[in-house]
Parts: C-alpha cells; sequence; structure tokens
C-alpha cells in the first residue's frame, strides 16, 4: 500500500512539473547561455554572475559583478557589485544597479548610474538617464530623451516635453524657448 501511495504521489508530482517543464523557481545563470537548470523561464529567483540570460523572470533576478540579460521581466532586478540589467522586450516593477538597459517598455522604476530605456511609464532615476522613447519622470545629472512628461536634473533635453523641465539647462523643441535656465515647458 505505501509503495502504490508513493507511486501515486511522484506520478502526480511528476505530472504537474511536466506541465511546467520550460519554468523553475530557482537558476543560476553564467556565461555561454549557462542555466541550471536549463529551463527558459523563471517564476521565482535567478542568481546571474558575469552574463546570464534568460526568457523571462518573474520574481527576484540578482546580477552578480556582470550582467542579468531577459526578455521579459516582472518583479525586480538587482545588480550587485558591478552588477547591471537588461531587458529587450518589458519590465513590470523595478531595476536596481550600475546599468538598465531596457530596449521595450517599462512599468515602474529604473534607480542606477546609468539608465538607457524606450518607453517608461513610471520613472528613471539615474546620473544619466537616456532614452529613445517617451518617459514620464527623469531625474538625474543629464536626462535625453524623444518625449517627456518630466525632467529634473542639471541637464535636461528632450524632443517634446508634455509637462516640465527643471534644471540648470533645458532644451525642448516645443518649449517656449529652445533652451532656457531654471525651467522650461511648452508652448
Amino acid at each position: 500500500m505505501k509503495k502504490l501511495m508513493l507511486t501515486a504521489v511522484l506520478t502526480s508530482v511528476f505530472a504537474v512539473t511536466g506541465a511546467h517543464a520550460d519554468t523553475t523557481p530557482v537558476m543560476f545563470s553564467s556565461i555561454k547561455h549557462f542555466n541550471a537548470p536549463a529551463k527558459n523561464e523563471v517564476k521565482g529567483v535567478r542568481v546571474s554572475a558575469l552574463h546570464g540570460q534568460v526568457d523571462k523572470v518573474t520574481g527576484l533576478d540578482v546580477s552578480i559583478l556582470g550582467m542579468s540579460q531577459t526578455k521579459d521581466t516582472v518583479g525586480v532586478n538587482i545588480g550587485l557589485f558591478f552588477g547591471g540589467n537588461r531587458v529587450t522586450n518589458s519590465m513590470t516593477g523595478a531595476s536596481f544597479g550600475l546599468f538598465n538597459i531596457h530596449d521595450g517598455d517599462d512599468l515602474g522604476a529604473n534607480l542606477s548610474l546609468v539608465n538607457i530605456t524606450n518607453n517608461v511609464r513610471g520613472a528613471n532615476v539615474s546620473f544619466v538617464n537616456y532614452s529613445e522613447g517617451n518617459t514620464m519622470v527623469d531625474v538625474g545629472a543629464a536626462s535625453i530623451s524623444d518625449a517627456s512628461t518630466v525632467q529634473v536634473g542639471i541637464f535636461n533635453m528632450t524632443k517634446k516635453i508634455e509637462g516640465v523641465q527643471i534644471g540648470l539647462i533645458n532644451c525642448a523643441e516645443n518649449g517656449f524657448f529652445p533652451c532656457f535656465p531654471i525651467v522650461n515647458f511648452a508652448k
């Protein structure tokens, strides 16, 4: 009877885990696409060293001394000891690290030394913020974007300001002046 129960339990476990064969709750990643276990998605915690790459992380993604790379992330990216984050499609949550490079759409906050983003519905807080798309809030020594709602820093530049720029030098193609000190807004 015990063997029958054990067989039933193990069969159930393998059936459930087999249904989610491409996901894992914990992963370690490193160079040359090394992922242990070899899965495409993490729902839990992933730690990468030097360079880790996986399709999707839902949860906590920690990079140590290098870069963590995903297509999609929902949760928190943390770069430790010169760690950074790269997201090629979408990020929902918060990214902390030496650098954040996000090519797609972000919903949340990016806090680092350098943020290179595309579209951000949330905040970029960094020494340098560079965005090829639209941003809601950029705070940093230098913030450059195609369009932004609010920019606060020493040097702010955008093609289209939708709200206000506050800083030492504020440049916006649609500003009440193309470049103006202290404050600039759309004309």
